[in-house]
């Protein structure tokens, strides 16, 4: 089939929870996560009958925060309703939300597509709504698969954040909450440490067939693996004559893929009806007065101005707040030196080793030292990546500490001027006279070879590029 008719289409619904400190409704703690189950509750969140909600002030405040940093419209009047339908984790069998009166409308999302094109993508609502409680499953093979529910959760604020069907890939739909999670926090408004602060409902269809809709996916690597599994399964059915069904699935985070769960549910299903406890909430003129810190976008910008650094080195550094916080305090050493070291080197090794940043950003100074020492030439690139290797090591064990000047010492790392090591050069040369004769040829790289192999000897105390001139002189380019 042509690529047109396979035509993928995605739109998300994105569920982030507020970091207030009382509950939507209620007085009760939000901290869900902190005591046992079942200590968080009141009459209000557990549904009691005569309880009567009252509307948390900072939730609405945050969330119109985040309506006017997503550049929506708030309309000059929003509703609560109730949205019926039973689950064991829905003590009131309805959930208190915003149905066709939300808080905002409309707005965007700026992100690059898959050719690095600048996409606007646009955003359809954000509402306000409580989050049900928690279903805690369980089971062992004496006693068998049995599943407890925990209500500290019931009521806790969620916004939820629903896309225009505009996305084109599983890529795509990752580029945009990774831009969507920064924006969150730079607005302050939710907690990325926090398991569960946000997680996404996926729709996707293959143009002119059915939509389907993915399930509470928790992560963002879950929403790029949900999506690219369910787009061959979609089109594996298509091009076998089969029929999409409309249908909700559920991500099974371990094996990858997506099972069936039921059957689509419609708006009439959920019986929709403004919530009677609740007025109708006028807040468009509260807007004006929320003031909005420097989001990513603009921080990318001023990073590139007044550092003078790349793009790509801008965009990697604004996508997270610490890590740009982090880069600004190490940036004195030198702005390009310190991006390319913080996007380029120690955001994998963190990822390697499961570090959070927070180890590093305690030992700032350790950290810029290694830095200064590859700047001002006592140790080379390679010499560098070494002595970060151990020095993070050294942290997440709690070994003794050292400072990287310690480690270049203890290792022998000193950076030594290249015609030391023209003897290695010259007898390297001599044992690989095909790589010299096709360099002589005119292939590219063909000497790359023969540099690692110096690199390999000298052990990393060599630089490089002045091995490369060395060997280009000795060969006669």
């Amino acid at each position: 089939m042509a690529d047109e008719e396979m035509k993928v289409i995605i739109g998300l619904e994105v569920h982030c929870q507020l970091d207030t400190i009382s509950k939507l409704f209620c007085g009760c703690s939000a901290d869900f996560r902190a005591d046992a189950p079942n200590t968080h509750v009141c009459p209000v969140c557990l549904g009691l009958p005569g309880a009567l909600p009252v509307l948390n002030k900072k939730a609405i405040e945050y969330a119109l925060k985040v309506a006017k940093a997503l550049n929506c419209t708030i309309p000059e009047e929003g509703e609560f309703c109730r949205k019926n339908y039973f689950y064991p984790d829905l003590v009131k069998a309805y959930q208190i939300t915003m149905g066709d009166d939300p808080l905002a409308i409309g707005g965007y999302i700026e992100i690059e597509d898959d050719a690095g094109n600048p996409k606007s993508v646009n955003m359809t609502r954000i509402h306000v709504e409580e989050d049900p409680g928690r279903l805690v499953h369980m089971g062992n093979k004496e006693r068998g698969h049995y599943t407890l529910v925990d209500y500290n959760r019931s009521g806790v604020p969620l916004i939820e954040m629903v896309t225009e069907p505009e996305l084109s890939s599983p890529k795509e739909a990752r580029r945009l909450l990774n831009k969507l999670r920064a924006t969150l926090e730079y607005l302050d408004v939710f907690d990325p440490e926090k398991e569960g602060s946000i997680r996404v409902d996926a729709n996707i269809s293959i143009k002119g067939h059915e939509r389907v809709e993915i399930k509470n996916i928790s992560s963002y690597k879950g929403v790029e693996k949900a999506l690219t599994f369910e787009i061959t399964r979609q089109k594996n059915l298509i091009r076998r004559g089969g029929t999409i069904a409309r249908e909700t699935r559920h991500f099974q985070e371990g094996k990858g893929t997506t099972t069936s769960a039921r059957s689509k549910e419609t708006a009439n299903d959920y019986r929709y009806f403004p919530e009677p406890d609740l007025p109708v909430i006028r807040v468009s003129d509260w807007v004006k007065d929320i003031v909005l810190p420097e989001l990513p976008d603009a921080r990318r910008d001023r990073f590139m101005q007044q550092y003078g650094i790349a793009v790509n080195h801008a965009r990697t550094l604004t996508g997270d707040l610490r890590l740009a916080e982090f880069y600004e305090t190490v940036a004195d050493v030198g702005a390009a030196i310190a991006a390319s070291w913080i996007a380029d080197i120690l955001i994998g090794e963190l990822n390697y080793r499961d570090m959070a940043l927070g180890v590093v950003t305690a030992s700032t100074p350790a950290f810029k030292e290694i830095i200064i020492l590859v700047r001002d030439k006592k140790i080379t690139d390679i010499a560098g990546v070494e002595v970060l290797r151990v020095w993070l090591d050294n942290l997440q064990t709690g070994a003794k500490s050292e400072t990287p000047a310690e480690i270049v010492d203890r290792l022998g790392l000193t950076r030594e001027e290249g015609e030391s090591f023209r003897t290695i050069v010259e007898q390297i040369l001599a044992a690989n006279p095909q790589a010299v004769a096709d360099h002589k040829a005119g292939k590219k790289g063909a000497l790359n070879f023969i540099v690692g192999q110096v690199m390999k000897e000298t052990k990393g105390k060599s630089d490089p590029r002045e091995i490369h001139a060395m060997i280009a002189e000795i060969v006669g380019e």
